[in-house]
């Protein structure tokens, strides 16, 4: 299946790079990674730097999956708010979901500094503003609730708004921690350095079964087949024909990103964007001066479906956009949509399914917070693989 319809606007920056091959014969290693978007490649690159000898496989070329259509905001926040989901899975757990997330953040930007190359990443702060009157008792109550569990936010009036941005809610919650980065890049230059420690990369190689033996894990491809001490599955909602049934459901996203604007007027520190309405806006700025947002989710059909919404919901995002910010001109250089999975409390599943095999782990890492999230799944994965325990694992896990 399609994830994403054509003109995904990383591809088309930073083209298709270099193309690895498809495995040609069979495979052996300490650990495989199913799914070299920019999960699996934070995984690998854990795994390699632990010592580990790491294949991953792809059934696409590398970061040519959900990863090439992200806008990749990288925010702690998350869609659901800390307050319902205190009431839905406790106070312990809620706040850990929200410092996991913020831990992926920080992770990323560690990744980032510590690559030969340069990967987009920038420290934002993000404003989160009310749709509608009637959501600013929520965001209040939100914000208390932030700072009361040390998150890095704080409730903001309309003036202050007023001086952030152009548009001018009664009030906004700014925080900090929040990022940018472009995924493409990331997920590259994670599997190059994975390379150097002997991590190997197969393209166009689509793994369809997986097998516990008792020595080791076989995973039959349509190349041939891999016999792996341990597997990590991380393909996205594609992950599903390796569990019992499905764990998620689907979306499809919309997005937009502008020719190069002029100047970002009344967008000050390009913070990142989003509001309360569900589905929300969310927006944030490039590197090289545009503008991106996205928004418009509705129900996966099919991908012709979704496809055919593109013009009309692009339109919709551009008309947004200008009404938030009136002095910057703007157009429409590209637009595309992606294909994402949500869990029912919108956290990810990170770690083995109880049914399953013990030495197959799963990083998936959905909602609009995937990649904070896969940020975090391979400190905690690689630790598992390792042997070690970690302090998330329990919040991420199957039978929560």
């Amino acid at each position: 299946m399609d994830l994403t319809s054509p003109h995904a606007y990383w591809l088309i920056k930073n083209g298709i790079g270099e193309v690895s091959a498809p495995m040609s014969h069979d495979e052996e290693c300490d650990v495989l990674v199913i799914g070299a978007g920019v999960t699996g490649a934070m995984i690998a690159d854990a795994l390699s730097g632990r010592g580990f000898s790491v294949i991953v496989i792809d059934r696409r070329h590398p970061a040519h999956g959900s990863t090439s259509a992200s806008t990749a905001l990288l925010q702690y926040e998350l869609d659901t708010h800390l307050v319902e989901l205190v009431d839905r899975l406790g106070r312990v757990r809620a706040v850990d979901a929200y410092r996991a997330c913020l831990d992926g953040v920080r992770a990323i930007g560690r990744l980032a500094g510590n690559l030969d190359a340069d990967v987009g990443f920038q420290r934002r702060p993000s404003l989160y503003y009310p749709s509608r009157a009637s959501d600013v008792k929520a965001l209040r109550a939100e914000g208390a609730a932030r700072r009361r569990a040390g998150f890095p936010c704080e409730v903001i009036g309309r003036g202050e708004v007023r001086r952030i941005v152009d548009f001018s809610p009664p009030i906004a919650l700014w925080s900090h921690g929040s990022g940018e980065v472009d995924p493409w890049k990331l997920t590259r230059a994670l599997l190059s350095r994975s390379a150097t420690r002997g991590g190997r990369v197969f393209g166009r190689t689509d793994a369809t079964r997986i097998a516990g033996r008792k020595t080791h894990v076989l995973v039959q491809t349509d190349r041939g087949q891999i016999r792996a001490g341990k597997v990590v599955v991380a393909a996205g909602y594609e992950s599903e024909k390796f569990l019992p049934g499905p764990v998620a459901r689907l979306h499809s996203t919309y997005a937009i990103v502008t020719e190069p604007v002029g100047a970002f007027n009344g967008w000050s520190k390009r913070c990142l964007i989003w509001e309360s309405s569900r589905p929300y806006l969310y927006a944030r700025t490039t590197p090289d001066g545009r503008i991106m947002a996205g928004g418009e989710d509705v129900p996966f059909r099919n991908p012709s479906l979704r496809d055919a919404k593109v013009a009309v919901k692009a339109r919709k995002l551009l008309g947004k956009m200008r009404r938030l910010f009136s002095r910057i001109e703007m157009d429409i250089a590209y637009a595309w949509a992606g294909t994402f999975g949500e869990t029912e409390d919108t956290l990810p599943y990170l770690g083995v399914h109880p049914a399953g095999d013990p030495r197959v782990f799963f990083a998936l890492g959905y909602g609009a917070n995937g990649m904070p999230f896969s940020g975090i799944a391979a400190e905690i994965l690689s630790a598992a693989v390792a042997g070690e325990p970690h302090r998330y694992l329990s919040t991420f896990a199957f039978d929560r």
